[in-house]
């Protein structure tokens, strides 16, 4: 069906001027929100959250329904750090930036807390099973590029995303539309519990009783939104036909969560409706230049300016062999994903709410500043370069992560052979970028990682019993004898340039005093080289030897590529 006869959502009238409106689900609980502690994950629907939340209640402070971390540990009986972890990714993923626990200091977020039917929502998607990659056609092309050597070979070799995700083809991992699709089935499934844990009593007896408020409601948009792209997300109370011409001066009248939840029914049928006209349109119909697949070999290696990708203008996909490069002036929203990057250097230099990294090898990516969350998952042999409030490091082997972030960097899943380090670079704009997304330089937990269960909950596959509670690899610092600061080219030339002249996160002692050993030795060497007695054809010579190292390191380190990208700038 073409999208001009698409029927208008329930929720708005359809005319001239006003294009429908429809509900979304908020895709950065489900990508960003999950955590593999199995005490955080119930089966049983409402039943137990139900007591869980009336514990909190009574634990929380007054009318705000605030819990601390010890409130939630006690209620959830999960340790302080781990009750401190939820408050820090609930405040990563909630839909109001307005909100205490988003605007605490990060030593202040664990007393701040967060609002009991925030917690709810958040407590309540840790069932949600993420939607699998497709099957590779081509298991043998898989494996040639993913060999297996895991410990846990036994039953994890089963686990095909970590192999599925090595093939170049986009189509082996789902579309965009099809996790929209495959959340808002989630929800649609599991609508009823949700709105009983944010509906109370009113008249009368059992669930028939149920009555949400508007205020409730908003809680909702934790998980769910009405808008399109471009345009600002509307408030759930306001697109709700029942509160919409509610008087601000007085407060609303609660309504029944029966009506409510057969309206956001309608609503999700309406969506899902159209996510299926719109594949089956871009299936059948012409296909436009902005759906194609960019193959590996179109990509120029002199070609570093940004441009979008198929899966839209914050997606980098598919970068081979090339140094790839994005400014603020590049990016449209505040989410980046860099997914199937070869043998590159991607650089990302702009202020962002959420990044993540998939499926790449070999490369170095570097990410401005994040000021919610990086995720990065099945990489393998990546060097990651990011300063951000917060990290979640996934199924990766072989990789060096070069932070500067406010919060404990977390590893979950099958790891291997990682390495964590301080920051390590600067661009001109770098702490104008960090201030804009609120983070604090002087506050470094890169030498800090928490490391979680080794098999992740949330995928959709089954697991031997006993393996949830295995416990991944966790990550080793650099040596500060090997530790290297990283140059940035001057992307911003011409452009506006800022105030940052150095590496704003300070170095520990160790690192710090490495470094000051190397320049030391890079200045006595020059010297001697400087001071040497030699005849002209001798200094051609040693000329000649130097330079030739210099060469054969930038080929063996892949930093000639660099090279010959900036000449073509």
């Amino acid at each position: 069906m073409p999208e001009s006869d698409e029927q208008p959502p329930p929720s708005t009238p359809s005319t001239a001027s006003t294009p429908p409106v429809y509900i979304h689900p908020r895709r950065e609980p489900f990508e960003h929100g999950l955590l593999p502690i199995p005490k955080l994950i119930f089966t049983d629907g409402a039943q137990t959250l139900t007591q869980i939340r009336d514990k909190l209640l009574s634990l929380s402070s007054g009318s705000t329904h605030r819990v601390n971390f010890e409130a939630i540990a006690e209620a959830l009986q999960i340790s302080h750090d781990h009750a401190r972890l939820v408050i820090e990714t609930i405040a990563s993923v909630l839909h109001s930036d307005s909100d205490p626990s988003v605007t605490a200091k990060p030593s202040e977020i664990g007393s701040v807390g967060v609002n009991v039917f925030d917690l709810m929502m958040f407590l309540y998607i840790q069932s949600y099973k993420r939607l699998l990659p497709k099957g590779h056609k081509d298991s043998a092309a898989v494996a040639d590029v993913w060999p297996s050597t895991s410990a846990f070979d036994g039953f994890l070799s089963a686990l095909s995303p970590l192999q599925l995700v090595r093939s170049n083809s986009r189509r082996s991992m789902p579309s965009q539309a099809d996790e929209e699709a495959h959340q808002l089935s989630y929800l649609q499934k599991h609508l009823g519990n949700i709105l009983s844990l944010l509906a109370e009593s009113g008249e009368g007896d059992g669930d028939e009783s149920l009555v949400l408020s508007m205020e409730k409601l908003e809680h909702l948009g934790f998980l769910i939104y009405f808008g399109e792209k471009g345009s600002e997300r509307i408030p759930l109370s306001q697109n709700a036909p029942f509160f919409a011409n509610s008087d601000p001066e007085m407060p609303a009248v609660p309504v029944p969560a029966a009506q409510v939840h057969d309206w956001l029914i309608e609503n999700i049928a309406s969506a899902l409706t159209r996510i299926t006209e719109r594949a089956s349109a871009k299936e059948n119909g012409p296909t436009s230049a902005s759906d194609q697949d960019v193959p590996m070999a179109d990509v120029s290696a002199s070609s570093v300016k940004s441009s979008p990708g198929p899966r839209g203008p914050s997606s980098i996909e598919g970068i081979s062999k090339s140094s790839y490069v994005r400014l603020p002036n590049d990016i449209k929203g505040s989410s980046v994903k860099v997914i199937n990057c070869h043998e590159s250097v991607i650089y990302i230099l702009a202020p962002l709410k959420y990044a993540t990294v998939y499926g790449c090898s070999d490369a170095t990516i570097v990410l401005g500043a994040v000021g919610k969350a990086v995720r990065i998952e099945h990489c393998e042999r990546v060097q990651v370069i990011a300063a951000a409030k917060r990290i979640c490091i996934a199924n990766c082997r072989e990789c060096v992560f070069f932070l500067g972030v406010n919060q404990t960097p977390l590893l979950v899943g099958d790891n291997h052979k990682l390495q964590v380090a301080p920051y390590n670079t600067f661009y001109s704009l770098l702490e104008e970028h960090l201030k804009q997304v609120g983070i604090d330089p002087t506050i470094n937990r890169w030498d800090a990682p928490v490391a979680l269960g080794v098999i992740d909950p949330h995928d959709s596959l089954s697991h031997p019993a006993g393996v949830s509670e295995v416990q991944t690899e966790s990550a080793s610092p650099v040596d500060p004898d090997q530790f290297t600061n990283f140059l940035i080219p001057n992307w911003f030339e011409g452009q506006q340039s800022g105030s940052t002249k150095d590496n704003p996160f300070p170095l520990p002692e160790a690192y710090m005093a490495s470094q000051q050993r190397n320049l030391k030795n890079l200045e006595e060497t020059k010297s001697s080289l400087k001071d040497i007695d030699l005849d002209e054809s001798r200094k051609r010579e040693v000329a000649a030897a130097l330079h030739v190292c210099f060469k054969d390191w930038l080929y063996a380190s892949g930093n000639i590529r660099q090279l010959y990208c900036l000449q073509g700038e």
